[in-house]
């Protein structure tokens, strides 16, 4: 018997139903869906099913007046005709719902819309990708320092450079936006050329520190991202050197590790001549033959004839790139393979006594130099610095050292072919013979005898100065420096800066000579070249502590021409150093546009320098003979006037006519430009790019065009 009594409950729902029909004969209108949903949900209810017999004729009544009811609206038996959905709807109704036109249609839509747009981007990625052009590298980004480490900073007050001193002075290369930086060597040496005789390849000399020394400096260089590049000498090495000892007293397999040849004392084996000077043969007590020296006799030449020697010059490559160093200078490589047969070099002048041959000029070095093989060498050490750049942003650097004068094809072949890549570039030192005839005509000669001549699409490089050649402010003149600053750092390519250039120094007269090479002539001697660096107007010019003096001369200038000063003067030549850099590594159309030549005569050079795409281009206009003004009304692709982006003398003048652009004597102008028209179309013969690049504005990307 039930708690309660059921039967008024009954009769109410009697009544609602009842109610209902009433008031659908008053109203004539059809029940609402919700009163429907809500009847029918009310019906299927667990709650209002009991088993109390008595309610199951009643239930059983309202059921079939509520499919009455029903039916009524929907004239098929499943059809669902609510108009709006409501929250908390049950899943059956919901895919009624789904199943609309009205809800099924936008959903198909923005599903197909989702999946084009997906599509769509893929499709531009790839195209994005495959259009892209080739990154360019650290070493493209910026230009390469060349640190000489006796000479750069000295941190323990013994008048000579080390690494130390170097970690030192890192953020002088940041401020000159300097990402690369090349020091020459710093192996275990005794020092009879200053490093480039080396004892021992896997060590550092004492005199430079430690090899925890060199490892502190290379992780904080990474640190501050910057690349180190390491001198690397194959050619030769020391006679103290520990092969050339076991070679001497034909200890296996040292014996052919050199090379060696029957002599005598008197007798050299051939009339071959050293860099420099005199016989390449020195006749050796120990052994009683005569061994091969290209450069001095203290520097045996490594025989590269012997497969076991590539290997061991091939595993001290793989030493230091596992230390993590970022590329190798390849210093004087065409001097690795000599012909076997010993003929003697022709004259070039035939008529001179053969025995007053003694200096490398006199010789055609047709077999002492670049042999058959040699480049075979080079691609295989290519490839080993390849295995160790497939780590992103890791990519290992390989210059080389050659100077080939008039030859230059010889050096364009350590590009490498279409084929197989050598190196990614050969240094450029024809910039070095500017001073020789020092005129705008001479310039742009030089300029193109690269350009030229480069395989299409390689990288160029241009070189003013280094340990080995004097000071470009004082071959070519104080008056110039910036000038030929702006020239190096306006160029395609990557320009390589000899520590000191950036501030302007200049060759000293040493008191006592160093230079091994200088002490065979005076005339000849590099120590000009390598006095310590200028940081301030301190003691020894802020390069050393030591009161004892330092390894070479301070140059006398050191209190007006130094870092410090010139870093407080925004007109200084370190000042404009530092913009010409950050310039380049900002503005697409100096560091990959295209390079065109515009005028040229015996005072003034001028080039531009623009991309596709890019409505800003700029101008350089050099002058290397007299005060004068020069018109380039003629260059219908300039716009009339030209605004004075930068110039390395004070001007107080902003904008120029192209038809009248005056500039003095040593005066470098930067011109900046808006335009749409392109120079390159119309002069195809007077312009180069390495790799052709065009620049989309809409979306802020270049693409290969």
């Amino acid at each position: 018997m039930p708690l309660f009594n059921r039967t008024p409950a009954v009769g109410s729902h009697k009544c609602c139903s009842l109610g209902l029909n009433e008031a659908r004969k008053m109203s004539s209108t059809k029940i609402t869906n919700i009163d429907a949903v809500e009847l029918q949900e009310g019906i299927q209810n667990a709650a209002f099913h009991e088993d109390d017999d008595d309610d199951t004729s009643d239930a059983s009544s309202f059921r079939e007046q509520q499919a009455t009811s029903v039916s009524v609206t929907r004239p098929e038996e499943n059809e669902y005709t609510q108009i709006k959905p409501y929250a908390g709807m049950p899943k059956e109704v919901l895919m009624l719902y789904s199943s609309k036109a009205c809800y099924r249609i936008p959903r198909e839509i923005i599903f197909w819309l989702i999946v084009a747009c997906t599509l769509a981007l893929i499709a531009m990625t790839v195209t994005i990708v495959a259009l892209s052009p080739r990154c360019m590298s650290w070493w493209q980004l910026s230009p390469v320092y060349q640190v000489y480490p006796r000479s750069f900073k000295d941190s323990n007050a013994d008048g000579v450079g080390d690494l130390k001193g170097i970690e030192e002075k890192l953020s002088h290369f940041e401020y000159l936006n300097i990402k690369a930086v090349w020091i020459s060597p710093f192996y275990k040496s005794p020092m009879r050329d200053f490093g480039y005789d080396v004892e021992d390849f896997r060590q550092i000399d004492p005199i430079f520190g430690t090899m925890e020394d060199f490892d502190d400096l290379l992780a904080s260089m990474h640190d501050k991202g910057l690349k180190l590049i390491m001198d690397y000498i194959p050619n030769h090495t020391s006679d103290k050197h520990i092969w050339f000892q076991l070679s001497q007293n034909g200890t296996e397999p040292y014996k052919d590790y050199y090379i060696w040849v029957n002599c005598t004392r008197d007798k050299p084996p051939n009339n071959w001549v050293s860099v420099f000077g005199n016989s390449t043969w020195e006749y050796d007590e120990v052994r009683q033959q005569c061994y091969f020296h290209q450069f001095l006799k203290e520097q045996p030449d490594l025989n590269y004839r012997n497969p076991r020697v590539i290997e061991e010059m091939t595993d001290i490559i793989h030493f230091w790139l596992k230390k993590g160093v970022d590329g190798f200078r390849m210093d004087a490589v065409k001097h690795m393979l000599e012909a076997t047969h010993l003929r003697n070099e022709p004259q070039v002048d035939p008529d001179q006594d053969p025995s007053t041959v003694d200096t490398e000029f006199e010789l055609y070095h047709d077999y002492t130099y670049t042999q058959q093989g040699l480049h075979e060498i080079l691609t295989n050490w290519r490839i080993e610095l390849d295995d160790y750049s497939r780590e992103p942003g890791r990519y290992r650097f390989m210059v080389i050292e050659c100077y080939d004068y008039e030859e230059i094809d010889k050096t364009m072949r350590y590009y490498g072919t279409s084929y197989v890549t050598e190196s990614d570039f050969p240094f450029n030192f024809y910039l070095l013979y500017l001073p020789d005839d020092l005129s705008a005509n001479q310039a742009k000669r030089l300029v193109n005898l690269w350009m030229s001549n480069m395989p299409k699409g390689k990288w160029p490089n241009w070189v003013v100065g280094n340990h080995d050649k004097p000071h470009i402010g004082s071959s070519a003149g104080t008056e110039y420096t910036r000038a030929i600053d702006m020239l190096l750092l306006t160029l395609p390519g990557t320009p390589t800066t000899y520590y000191g250039e950036e501030i302007g120094m200049v060759n000293v007269n040493v008191s006592v000579i160093q230079d091994p090479f200088g002490q065979h002539d005076p005339s000849n001697s590099r120590d000009p070249q390598r006095t310590p660096m200028q940081w301030d107007d301190k003691l020894n010019a802020g390069f050393s502590d030591s009161e004892n003096g330092t390894w070479l001369d301070i140059a006398p200038d050191y209190s007006t021409v130094n870092v410090e000063l010139q870093q407080a003067d925004t007109h200084s030549t370190i000042s404009q150093y530092r913009a010409l850099s950050l310039l380049r590594g900002a503005e697409l159309s100096l560091s990959r546009g295209w390079f065109c030549f515009v005028w040229s005569d015996v005072n003034v050079f001028a080039y531009l320098r623009e991309l596709d795409g890019l409505n800003k281009a700029f101008l350089v206009v050099l002058n290397f003979g007299k005060d004068t003004t020069t018109d380039l009304s003629s260059v219908t692709e300039l716009p009339d006037i030209l605004t004075v982006h930068l110039s390395t003398v004070p001007i107080s003048q902003k904008t120029f006519c192209k038809s009248r652009i005056p500039t003095s004597q040593g005066q470098g102008l930067l011109l900046e430009y808006s335009t749409n028209q392109r120079f390159h179309p119309n002069h195809a013969s007077e312009c180069y790019i390495s790799e052709k690049a065009c620049y989309l504005p809409a979306l802020d990307i270049l693409y290969k065009c």
